[in-house]
């Protein structure tokens, strides 16, 4: 493969300051998981979404919540249960007797950073009513388009193991968020110090904002401009491809994904301090960004295997550009 350069490489130095200081103060209340805590800063800082998966108990909502404490914007929590409408978070219009016109009343979607909580506890109805808020940026209620603030990010939590009464998220919502992440059990030692700082009192009552939307949006720009070679995009592209072709996967990678996997790593490579994307960006992100838009063949589940191992292989496998 040819060189990747990075004779056009960015200033991101602003970028890699704010993200050292979220990385302090989300890592402040959530013990011993700075993998999820950056995964989910690349997204915030791609302008992407971000779907957390686990069991009960281990800190997905607290993640969410700790990040939008952490930015001095509007943050709202939705708790998805099966008679949530989708008025409920989209907006309604309402009649105003006095102007005899009719108002628009914005939903709860109307906010910087959106936490969708048990996102498959609702029905299928409402969650697609997040679908245009997340892929546009906006939302449409009675033929009317209502933007939504910048920057706009959805947290959406879900429970995998507890599946009685819950909507399995349909390929078509999944595909809307940039990456995923799973939080697992703490070790032993972070769950000792979670006892040990947060055993009396709720650690985000002590937390204040080190960023507000303004300062998201200028390192979002930042990160737009970081330099991606053409034979990096090329690289992108093979990996997704691949996806599609081994007969591990029954459901390969979409081109949207080959888009979110370029935008993460771009972001990656700016909290990391560099100006330009280097191939390890693309393939240390495969398992966040793509694990969960694919589907596991029969043969892969008789083998027991797991999409993040097949991922991970086709990370191996797939020839990767030289840098310089």
């Amino acid at each position: 493969m040819d060189a990747v350069t990075n004779t056009a490489s960015a200033d991101v130095t602003p970028v890699l300051q704010l993200a050292d200081r979220l990385r302090s103060s989300v890592g402040s209340v959530i013990e011993g998981k700075p993998d999820a805590v950056d995964i989910a800063l690349i997204a915030l800082l791609a302008g992407g979404h971000l779907l957390i998966e686990d069991v009960p108990g281990v800190g997905k909502t607290m993640l969410a919540r700790t990040l939008a404490r952490s930015i001095d914007a509007t943050a709202r929590r939705i708790q998805f249960t099966a008679d949530l409408l989708p008025s409920d978070i989209t907006g309604v219009s309402v009649f105003n007797p006095q102007t005899r016109e009719f108002e628009f009343k914005p939903g709860a979607v109307f906010a910087t950073i959106v936490i969708g909580d048990e996102i498959n506890r609702a029905s299928p109805k409402t969650q697609s009513a997040l679908l245009e808020a997340m892929e546009e940026g906006r939302v449409s209620v009675d033929g009317v388009s209502h933007e939504l603030p910048k920057p706009f990010m959805v947290f959406a939590t879900q429970n995998p193991i507890e599946m009685q009464g819950t909507y399995p998220l349909p390929e078509a919502q999944r595909d809307r968020f940039m990456a995923s992440v799973s939080m697992g059990y703490p070790s032993h030692d972070a769950e000792v110090a979670m006892l040990e700082h947060h055993g009396a009192a709720n650690p985000l009552d002590a937390l204040t904002p080190v960023t507000d939307a303004e300062g998201i949006l200028a390192a979002r720009r930042q990160v737009s401009g970081v330099f991606v070679h053409d034979a990096l995009k090329d690289y992108i592209v093979r990996l997704v491809a691949a996806t599609r072709s081994t007969d591990a996967l029954r459901l390969g990678a979409s081109p949207r994904a080959s888009l979110q996997l370029l935008r993460a790593a771009r972001a990656r490579a700016a909290v990391h301090g560099r100006g330009y994307v280097i191939p390890e960006d693309a393939s240390a992100l495969i398992v966040p960004v793509l694990g969960h838009r694919v589907l596991l063949s029969h043969r892969a589940h008789t083998a027991r295997a797991s999409a993040d191992e097949v991922l991970t292989r086709i990370a191996a496998t797939v020839p990767a550009p030289r840098h310089t």
